[in-house]
């Protein structure tokens, strides 16, 4: 039988993200992946995450990678410091890239072993820049924060997608799916309940993998679609 999993905000780790497809998920190439967004950013080697992504996807398996705030952040720094770097032969200091390193930047610029934003490889710019803000299934939109529901058409937000943290679900507007979301860290209990009962109309499935030291937290979490089934993988990469 096809599994649909799910997995949230990986966040640069990458021994975490490894053990929890090939120890305990172990897909086959009828399974489905699809990732929430998040891969860079405070954990230490969001190289090597996208690295293995894209692997899974070079190996034909079923993959789909959402668009998470991070990689915005990291894209629009990029163009930023493309259209600030020399204005009139003046460096101006970029500020949305000081914001992102307050966000991790500085641990994804180390992961691949460059100072500059614009030292990144463009394979990994360009894979960043296709990726998609939502997805639809049978009962499901697969999102990285959520959606908008106070305008008529939900799918019109993209920002909402990427930066929501706070929504009121209204099914009708979206042909009665559950909204399956990350971005917002939620503790390991919340996530158990929302993935057993039908009484809400979100999941989130954040659990705040780059906070290990925080009870309840620390795990990257996956889910299957049709069973509910949570899988758990405590953090590897930030001990």
């Amino acid at each position: 039988m096809k599994r649909y999993w799910v997995i949230p905000d990986i966040h640069g780790n990458s021994k975490t993200l490894r053990a929890l497809i090939e120890e305990q998920i172990k897909p086959i190439r009828s399974d489905w992946l699809c990732f929430l967004g998040d891969y860079i950013d405070r954990g230490p080697d969001a190289k090597g995450v996208i690295d293995y992504i894209m692997k899974l996807q070079e190996d034909e398996y079923d993959v789909i990678p959402l668009r998470g705030n991070h990689e915005d952040f990291l894209l629009r720094t990029y163009d930023n410091e493309t259209v600030q770097k020399n204005i009139m032969g003046i460096t101006f200091r970029n500020k949305m890239k000081k914001e992102w390193f307050r966000f991790g930047g500085r641990e994804t610029l180390k992961s691949f072993g460059v100072l500059d934003v614009h030292d990144i490889p463009g394979k990994y710019i360009d894979w960043m820049r296709n990726l998609e803000y939502y997805f639809q299934l049978d009962g499901y939109v697969l999102v990285h924060a959520g959606l908008n529901f106070s305008i008529e058409n939900p799918y019109d937000d993209k920002h909402a997608m990427l930066w929501a943290k706070d929504f009121k679900a209204i099914p009708e507007k979206i042909d009665n799916r559950k909204v399956v979301h990350g971005h917002v860290p939620v503790s390991l209990d919340f996530i158990d309940l929302l993935a057993k009962s039908d009484a809400f109309h979100f999941i989130d499935l954040d659990n705040g993998v780059y906070m290990p030291g925080k009870e309840g937290f620390g795990n990257l979490v996956a889910m299957e679609l049709t069973s509910r089934e949570l899988i758990i993988q405590p953090n590897l990469d930030m001990d």
